[in-house]
């Protein structure tokens, strides 16, 4: 599962690396990618994922599923397993540990933030208009700089394939795909208790590996107690790798080994 206005191309890389004896299913979110929007008059919040992750067990009849996530499907990997630890064989969590905390001020600023902006992106949906068109070079380094050079300009087709159309007014241009609405998703606004519970709660085989030069989205703190409380399951392991927030796209061969490894223990041939 991929990351914030990311798609299921940011496995490409990965996946040709991964046990040959599972198979793997990697869908677009959402309003990402090659998938539908949600319908106008709604909104994206954070845990819209962890509920599309039951309702597509159902769906495929899984009674149980092995979860590899990165950025924000890892906070909603983090999640669903501590929902539902009965329903999860492993999980693999990438860069993102847990649902971010925030302090009270940051959190009421940022929801009257965000909750004008839906109304701002809405009316240009109404609108009918195009959003900019770029050349292909342009949309390159704008997805590339967009990302805090955390994606590569070399790995960036890999998201753009699913996330970017040509231009219907200016021939040879393209434009973004994902719905805009994404930038204004309502996201997790929680005590730090409620993650320290969550981690408490899986206790299935997990995962972890931090890129070193990604950001903690959070002070380092709560990143570091809830890491000790996820450190009291024995099924647990932590790996930390050079690399950016993409690393697993941009330099899969960093955690591949890792990922194999675990997976290879818990669901071996």
């Amino acid at each position: 599962m991929h990351g914030w206005q990311d798609n299921a191309g940011t496995f490409d890389t990965l996946a040709p690396l991964l046990p040959s004896h599972l198979s793997f299913l990697s869908i677009d979110a959402p309003g990402h990618g090659l998938s539908s929007w949600l319908p106008a008059g709604t909104s994206y919040h954070s845990i819209d994922l962890v509920l599309i992750t039951r309702r597509l067990m159902d769906d495929y009849n899984w009674d149980k599923i092995s979860i590899l996530a990165h950025s924000m499907s890892s906070i909603n990997g983090f999640v669903f397993s501590a929902l539902f630890p009965d329903k999860v064989d492993l999980f693999v969590g990438l860069d993102v540990l847990k649902p971010p905390v925030r302090s009270s001020r940051s959190i009421v600023d940022a929801l009257a933030e965000r909750l004008e902006s839906t109304l701002k992106l809405e009316r240009r949906l109404k609108s009918g208009s195009e959003p900019p068109a770029y050349e292909w070079d342009q949309l390159v380094t704008r997805l590339h700089e967009g990302s805090n050079k955390s994606v590569s300009l070399d790995a960036c087709k890999y998201l753009l394939q699913r996330n970017c159309r040509p231009s219907t007014h200016e021939p040879h241009k393209y434009y973004f795909s994902r719905d805009n609405r994404l930038k204004s998703s309502l996201f997790y606004t929680l005590h730090q208790e409620v993650p320290m519970e969550m981690a408490r709660r899986i206790k299935c085989p997990h995962l972890f590996i931090k890129a070193l030069q990604a950001p903690y989205y959070e002070r380092k703190e709560y990143f570091d107690e809830v890491l000790a409380e996820l450190q009291q399951n024995p099924l647990f392991e932590f790996h930390e790798v050079e690399g950016t927030h993409h690393v697993h796209l941009n330099e899969p061969e960093k955690v591949a080994p890792i990922i194999n490894s675990f997976i290879n223990k818990y669901r071996p041939l």
